[in-house]
């Protein structure tokens, strides 16, 4: 039986057109590539799972190439090309921050950088999670980054650009990395759905790109955890909400047309229903919010496409918004927005967000009372 591969490491990008939602970053990469116009070194940063180790490893691969193709990629042909894809490569060192963050680690990289490259233009170190370096491993490598020899090139990636020190980010070229969107993360998914012969619902996979939050690495992650639960390689609507452990759009549809309606006895079951399904009830109320919020952008086309669903789903948005009043969107978050404020503070959390309910299901008397009481002193005058 053959080793199983997960999908973050088999579909891992390995050229700069493959690489999903950071086109400002591979451009100018490329274009530094082509003009010859190289820094000494880069600084990646950004959130995890959007690409920086792997941009590293694309440019590292890219500017050894001896015979880059006219769209500025590796040829994948070359001898350095097969050694690096052998993970053979003299000339392309990587070295985990987080493990070898003291003076004597950087030291003797230090040393290493002494010696030209064997074959090839250049030598790269990539140092990953840089900003786990101790501050005289910083100050030890400051020289050396400030003035490499030509041949070298130091390629620093992190997640906390804000605890690298400045001397060191004075001396880098600085490229901040975006979230993933969700609809480029959908549509990659989609991809690999299709190359593993896997029927995948739209639905789902928006679904599993909104939980992984910007982050294709966890995207990917979710994607196999749910195919492995799959017995016919079929990802469902359903299949994905009971393994991310979600509560599905219908409930918060239903308790938004209870409150809207007054059904306050309804609303109190839902949300125990909820509850006895394993539910946070902080995390039902901070949904219940943005389902309130993504009715409200529904109300103008303008800001419709901040909308981040699938179509189907955009629909049903559209609909329930055009039943709801603006001043009842615009209490109902306020409401759930103190709920979430003051929900670990209380005493009795379930009581906290009971009562933001029944408050929620009283918006729309609340808003016609003064009107009711204008009818009655006409009437009584």
């Amino acid at each position: 039986m053959d080793n199983f591969i997960v999908s973050a490491r088999k579909y891992r990008p390995a050229t700069f057109d493959s690489v999903v939602g950071q086109s400002h970053i591979t451009t100018t990469l490329k274009n530094a590539i082509k003009n010859n116009h190289l820094a000494q070194a880069f600084l990646f940063c950004g959130p995890r799972g959007v690409g920086k180790t792997t941009n590293a490893r694309i440019l590292a691969k890219t500017i050894n190439c001896t015979n880059i193709t006219a769209d500025i990629e590796a040829c994948d042909e070359c001898e350095s090309c097969k050694s690096f894809n052998n993970n053979a490569s003299f000339n392309i060192q990587e070295l985990d921050a987080a493990s070898n963050n003291s003076v004597d680690d950087i030291r003797n990289l230090v040393e290493q950088v002494r010696y030209p490259p064997q074959y090839g233009k250049y030598k790269i170190y990539i140092i990953d999670e840089v900003h786990m370096l101790s501050t005289a491993a910083f100050n030890a490598f400051l020289k050396t980054l400030e003035e490499p020899p030509a041949y070298a090139i130091f390629i620093l990636a992190t997640t906390e650009k804000h605890k690298i020190i400045p001397t060191i980010l004075s001396r880098c070229q600085i490229f901040d990395f975006n979230r993933i969107q969700i609809k480029d993360i959908a549509e990659h998914l989609a991809g690999i759905a299709v190359k593993e012969n896997i029927k995948a619902e739209k639905e789902a996979l928006h679904l599993i790109a909104q939980k992984a939050d910007g982050a294709l690495r966890d995207a990917l992650s979710m994607f196999d955890l749910i195919v492995t639960f799959s017995s016919d390689n079929t990802i469902t609507y359903k299949c994905a909400i009971d393994n991310l452990h979600i509560l599905d759009y219908d409930y918060y549809f239903k308790l938004t047309d209870m409150l809207n309606t007054q059904d306050v006895a309804n609303s109190l079951l839902t949300f125990d229903e909820i509850l006895r399904q394993g539910f946070d009830g902080h995390n039902f109320i901070i949904g219940l919010s943005e389902h309130l919020r993504n009715l409200m952008v529904c109300k103008d086309k303008a800001t419709i496409a901040l909308l981040e669903v699938s179509e189907e789903v955009k629909k049903r948005y559209e609909q329930q918004s055009s039943a709801v009043s603006i001043s009842f969107l615009m209490s109902g978050l306020n409401i759930g927005n103190q709920c979430d404020l003051h929900y670990k503070g209380s005493k009795n959390q379930r009581l906290h967000v009971e009562l933001a309910l029944m408050k929620m299901a009283f918006i729309n008397q609340a808003i016609s009372a003064p009107d009711l009481l204008e009818d009655l002193k006409k009437k009584v005058n």
